[in-house]
């Protein structure tokens, strides 16, 4: 079920990762605005560095252009459930202390054009018992852009991303 970025052959994805694409919009490399990404991995992955991955893939040429250092000046871990947390990411972002991440999550949670599908989305992909690893990161090019990139890892190896950028 992994989302591939090399124009592989992609495999039926699940409905939670439909009805997020459908809220948050599907890969991009836009770099600018929300994508939704899907990738198995292998137990205990380096969810860190797929998230990265993402990230540099969403903000596409751009990367290249600005420079690496640009878009990872504000790269920060904002959030990361801890065993045992009650699994609410409404709640979990709404009570992120970073004044980055307090610039953003509410755009990204009022800001779309559905929010309540955004949100049941968002629970979906994120509140399930079977997510057993969950972060937040800040993103941006350190001026105008900012942003946030959700992280998600199942018990079946499946890590959902969404990135969130905006000016």
């Amino acid at each position: 079920m992994a989302q591939k970025m090399n124009g592989e052959s992609e495999e039926k994805k699940p409905d939670y990762v439909v009805d997020l694409e459908a809220a948050y919009g599907p890969p991009s490399e836009e770099g600018f605005g929300s994508a939704v990404f899907l990738e198995t991995v292998s137990k205990d992955g380096d969810l860190e560095g797929l998230a990265r991955k993402y990230y540099e893939h969403f903000v596409g040429d751009k990367w290249q252009e600005w420079g690496e250092e640009t878009w990872m000046a504000p790269w920060k871990e904002v959030y990361a459930r801890k065993a045992g947390t009650k699994h609410n990411v409404v709640k979990e972002l709404k009570g992120i202390d970073d004044d980055s991440a307090a610039i953003s999550i509410p755009m990204f949670l009022e800001g779309n054009e559905n929010a309540d599908a955004a949100v049941e989305a968002l629970a979906a992909a994120y509140d399930d018992p079977a997510v057993t690893d969950f972060r937040v990161y800040t993103i941006g090019d350190g001026e105008a852009m900012s942003g946030v990139l959700l992280a998600g890892e199942r018990e079946n190896g499946e890590a959902t991303f969404l990135v969130f950028l905006m000016d």
